[in-house]
């Protein structure tokens, strides 16, 4: 169980939830390490004396003195990166056998790894981790297909980590892991104990999995109809969200490529034709720029409806409100007239534009459920969803430490972590 957190008592914590439902060996991340020095071992060796400490200093250099630290804080296993030279290792092997630990050495971002996996091998380390970062995991680098190169190759147990979950877990031990690390799926739980004991159970009876995998696509799609366009913002650093527009119909959410319109005040021509273009799995994303006159209303959403089209948005305004709430359909606008326009024919399909101060392009990704719209730009649209659902996560398990009775300064430590 890796805690790449900063606050040591929500750790401990954690780490005691995480050992109720199943983990054998607790991580001190990187991150809480930075933050808490070797107290965050220390305190995890005496809160959850029974389960081995992972110390993970991703050491580079000075092998045998972090080492030392790290067995001294009361580490059992001893983290560094497979990157280091090999007179840092065979230093920190000395100071592990002289201490009374074990060296784990991280393959994360190395660039030959089956390479250096055997070199570590022949070194005699006592685990080889094959690690696929946070940022790789977003960009849709895949664990399992790394840790089928390296198990072949080495006689040393190795270590899986990286985006690990009850199914991965239970695909990494089926394809020879000895070790399964899990992070964020635990860590960022309402429950840790029950997502503990699910990969728990998982990995002890681990099959090949003979169900194909999901494509990338398949997964983009899915994991962003599963988070909210406030999480995607979030994990786009704030930025993506259209201004001023808004749903006509409550609860209704869409996910989708943008097929786009350039129009002009009333003129609903190209906004119709487009949906001849739009199909299923698309959103039709117009300027018209104007509230007081609309392209858009209760037949055109019909005409989408049956066509399959996922939804619209339009930066202007939309009429027959009672029409498209009536069908349920997402539309989601920044005005609504009674009075509609004429089709002039002027304007063009699938060019750039600019809806709600946001630049879309054919293809970019849209999202938009009750709190707006958010526009993905195609080339990183799985990292953001990847990005987005680790937000997911993250607030899942504040809400349960708020409800649990502390106020969200207190789970945030704003004093602690508010610029001096």
């Amino acid at each position: 169980m890796a805690l790449d957190l900063l606050e040591l008592d929500r750790s401990v914590q954690i780490a005691k939830e995480a050992v109720l439902g199943g983990a054998d060996w607790i991580e001190a991340g990187t991150p809480l390490i930075k933050s808490e020095g070797m107290n965050s071992v220390r305190e995890m060796k005496k809160a959850l004396p029974g389960a081995k400490i992972v110390a993970d200093m991703k050491t580079v250099d000075t092998g045998a003195m972090e080492v030392e630290m790290a067995a001294k804080a009361g580490a059992d296993i001893v983290a560094m990166l497979a990157s280091s030279d090999n007179s840092t290792i065979e230093d920190a092997l000395r100071a592990a056998r002289q201490f009374g630990v074990q060296i784990m050495m991280d393959l994360l971002t190395v660039p030959d790894p089956v390479k250096r996996a055997r070199e570590l091998d022949a070194l005699g380390v006592d685990y080889i981790c094959v690690h696929v970062g946070i940022d790789q995991q977003m960009t849709g680098r895949d664990t399992i297909d790394f840790l089928k190169q390296i198990v072949k190759e080495v006689k040393t147990p190795v270590a899986a980590a990286g985006g690990i979950d009850a199914v991965t877990g239970a695909e990494a031990i089926a394809n020879g892991a000895a070790i399964v690390i899990v992070g964020g799926s635990v860590v960022r739980s309402a429950n840790v104990t029950d997502s503990a004991r699910k990969i728990r159970d998982a990995i002890d009876h681990a099959e090949k999995s003979a169900a194909p995998r999901q494509s990338l696509e398949e997964e983009l799609i899915s994991i962003l109809r599963e988070v909210s366009t406030p999480n995607i913002s979030d994990a786009m650093h704030r930025k993506g969200a259209m201004r001023d527009i808004h749903p006509i119909n409550l609860g209704t959410k869409i996910v989708g490529t943008a097929v786009t319109v350039q129009t002009f005040a009333g003129d609903w021509a190209k906004p119709v034709e487009a949906i001849d273009i739009a199909g299923p799995g698309n959103v039709i994303v117009i300027y018209n720029g104007s509230n007081s006159i609309a392209p858009w209303g209760g037949l055109a959403t019909l005409s989408c409806k049956i066509k399959g089209v996922e939804g619209m948005v339009i930066e202007g305004a939309v009429r027959d409100v009672d029409e498209i709430r009536a069908m349920n359909y997402p539309v989601f606008s920044s005005g609504i007239v009674p009075n509609a326009g004429e089709p002039k024919g002027m304007g063009e399909i699938n060019a750039e534009i600019t809806c709600g101060g946001q630049t879309v392009r054919p293809g970019d990704y849209i999202v938009g459920d009750e709190s707006g719209v958010v526009v993905i730009p195609k080339e990183r649209a799985y990292e953001i969803a990847r990005r987005a659902k680790e937000v997911e996560k993250m607030e899942s398990r504040l809400y349960e430490e708020i409800r649990r009775g502390k106020t969200l300064a207190q789970v945030a430590n704003l004093k602690k972590w508010e610029k001096a």
